[in-house]
């Protein structure tokens, strides 16, 4: 199957967020990560790009074979793996709207700057069950290139929200009984108060700031975890999330 031929421009523009708005899509490199997103949702791939035919598992889709230069001139990553996809946008990415079936598990990422901890975040996520991730609009864009690699194909695997309305989300899940659980340093080390939770909205800041003062004000709980101080004074976000989300799959 051949894909209708686009300016290769039209692929690098995918790298900014107004590209992928003006063209509803979003870039997806490697076979693990295409794999991971055809198990998880095969009818987003709109089309293939790659240096050589990739293998019959892709025969389903429109395949736009490139040269390795050109090929390297759209992707972002330092060791390009040779076939990439082209997906669509999810639903409402960007807005402030939760979706109908919300889920028992939320992530709430507070102005977390690094793509490679969001990406992670965002997989180890998916990983541990949880339903979607509410971000600030000072968080990394979840869909951009860096995140994306991080998310090992994941990104789609749970709904997520990057936007100006996040206290508000969070405010609207309180209300529907979710337990506001705040990860801070100065908070209390007992984390059995995840095992408990059968609504589990779980906060977690910026890299250096940590969480604002409007979201540990509206926690129901101010959660540390119990590291060795004198070794290491705190976790890095993504360890520390991964730990939380670990902790709140096990049950007492």
């Amino acid at each position: 199957m051949t894909a209708p031929l686009k300016p290769l421009l039209w692929y690098k523009k995918l790298a900014t967020k107004k590209g992928r708005l003006d063209a509803g899509a979003f870039l997806v490199e490697g076979n693990r990560a295409i794999q991971q997103i055809i198990g998880n949702r095969p009818d987003e791939i709109i089309e293939l790009l790659a240096i050589e035919k990739p293998s019959s598992i892709y025969r389903n889709y429109a395949v736009r074979l490139v040269t390795e230069s050109q090929f390297r001139s759209i992707s972002s990553t330092k060791t390009p793996q040779g076939v990439m996809a082209v997906v669509r946008l999810p639903v409402d990415v960007y807005s402030g709207n939760l979706p109908r079936h919300v889920g028992s598990k939320i992530l709430l990422l507070e102005d977390i700057q690094d793509p490679g901890n969001v990406g992670t975040l965002i997989r180890t996520a998916a990983a541990f069950d949880f339903s979607g991730v509410i971000m600030t609009e000072k968080c990394a864009d979840p869909l951009s290139p860096k995140c994306v690699q991080a998310t090992a194909g994941a990104v789609l695997s749970v709904w997520l929200r990057r936007s100006t309305c996040y206290f508000e989300l969070a405010g609207i899940l309180k209300k529907e009984g979710y337990f506001l659980i705040a990860a801070e340093l100065s908070g209390v080390p007992e984390p059995s108060i995840l095992y408990h939770q059968n609504k589990l909205l779980l906060a977690l800041g910026n890299e250096a700031a940590g969480l604002s003062k409007a979201i540990l004000d509206a926690a129901d709980y101010r959660l540390r975890i119990p590291t060795v101080r004198g070794k290491a004074e705190s976790l890095n976000v993504a360890a520390c999330g991964a730990i939380c989300m670990y902790l709140s799959s096990q049950k007492p």
